[in-house]
């Protein structure tokens, strides 16, 4: 890896960081969350169901708050996003955890919008592939926040303390996302654009990382509880499933960096929904821990180029004018499968049990084999000129 990659995304790679710790914690500790309020999977599921509507406003005024907040909003907004996570372990009864979750689901679903806008416009600038870099340092976070939450959980640390050490990290991490020129051009629509339309590539692009996000979030948010509850694991087997899935798909997807220079996007897309869905119905068939944490070995390789490459697509196929735009349109599109995922897969496990969720998975990884080739031919998508 090359230094000056590395300094061209470190305020991306700040804000995807800090978004993967707070989300691997959380994932990690929720079998505890589930256990303070008393609830079930269903319930669970359905008081999960406010992040994405918090998360979906969020996105659609992104574009204002980028504009308003100039360079600094990247940094801002992922620091409003470090706080916002320490408020899930401070509400022990169920009816308040909504409310938790909707300042969770509206900093994170801005902060979405805006580092991807970031990433696509640095790599058609500098002529690099960041995507797969800045989201393999979304996993390694995410695998950071869970390895850590499960520690913390051995330990017998309640909800309370462990959200709240997840959210000054990330606020931590957050402070390297300052840049001097950090402003994201082209987030609205100037007086020529006004009318004119993005046509497909955001909605293809968008419901490609739908399928990504929500696929996921299957292994992410829901394998602790599978471990645990299906297969009879310890607390800190539990937490090691989603930190496992992370660590993967965080390598895999620094392979991914090199090989998105070399290899067409289409056959990254479809090879990896394929390996995806593999592992998911390995996890889905597990007889033990053991079995499940090679699905999810497995789930993660595959998983990990899904996302990225869909956004670099996204980015190459639309106009220099319109980039940031398509880019916010697909991610608003994409990120309704990152949250929707945890409730969808919770009423899915609430009815037919855990492993029916990981199957149900599989399932939506076919749909990328549809999508993808129409995305493909959405323009004319060059490769990027140099390896980095």
């Amino acid at each position: 890896m090359h230094l000056p990659t590395l300094r061209l995304a470190r305020p991306a790679l700040a804000a995807f960081f800090a978004m993967g710790i707070l989300w691997g914690s959380f994932a990690a500790d929720l079998p505890d969350i589930k256990a303070m309020l008393g609830v079930g999977e269903s319930r669970l599921g359905f008081l999960l169901l406010m992040t994405p509507v918090s998360a979906m406003l969020a996105m659609l005024a992104a574009p204002w708050i980028g504009a308003r907040l100039g360079r600094v909003a990247l940094p801002v907004t992922t620091l409003a996003m470090a706080l916002a996570f320490a408020l899930p372990g401070q509400v022990p009864v169920w009816y308040l955890f909504p409310v938790a979750m909707l300042a969770c689901g509206a900093t994170t679903g801005a902060v979405d919008i805006l580092m991807n806008a970031r990433v696509s416009a640095m790599e058609m600038s500098g002529g690099r592939p960041l995507m797969n870099l800045c989201h393999a340092a979304y996993s390694f976070g995410y695998a950071c926040g869970a390895i850590g939450t499960g520690a913390l959980r051995q330990a017998q640390m309640g909800p309370g303390i462990v959200m709240a050490v997840a959210g000054l990290c990330a606020a931590a991490v957050a402070l390297a996302a300052f840049e001097a020129e950090g402003r994201i051009d082209g987030l609205g629509r100037s007086a020529a654009q006004r009318g004119a339309g993005l046509g497909l590539v955001p909605i293809l692009g968008g419901g490609i990382v739908l399928i990504a996000f929500l696929t996921e979030n299957a292994a992410e948010n829901w394998s602790a509880l599978h471990i645990e509850k299906t297969l009879h694991g310890s607390p800190a087997l539990g937490s090691a499933g989603p930190a496992l899935l992370a660590l993967t798909m965080g390598s895999a997807r620094l392979l991914g960096h090199g090989l998105s220079a070399r290899v067409s996007p289409l056959r990254l897309l479809l090879a990896g929904s394929a390996i995806s869905a593999m592992g998911a119905l390995t996890a889905a068939g597990a007889p033990g821990p053991a079995v499940a944490y090679l699905g999810f070995f497995v789930m993660g390789i595959g998983s990990s180029v899904i996302s990225p490459t869909a956004f670099t697509l996204v980015g190459a196929s639309a106009a220099p004018a319109d980039r940031a735009r398509a880019v916010a349109r697909a991610t608003m599109l994409g990120y309704l499968g990152y949250f929707i995922g945890p409730p969808s897969l919770g009423i899915v496990a609430g009815s037919l049990g855990l492993r029916a969720a990981f199957v149900f998975a599989a399932l939506m990884l076919g749909f990328v084999w549809l999508l993808a080739p129409l995305l493909t031919r959405q323009g004319r998508v060059q490769p990027h000129a140099r390896a980095v």
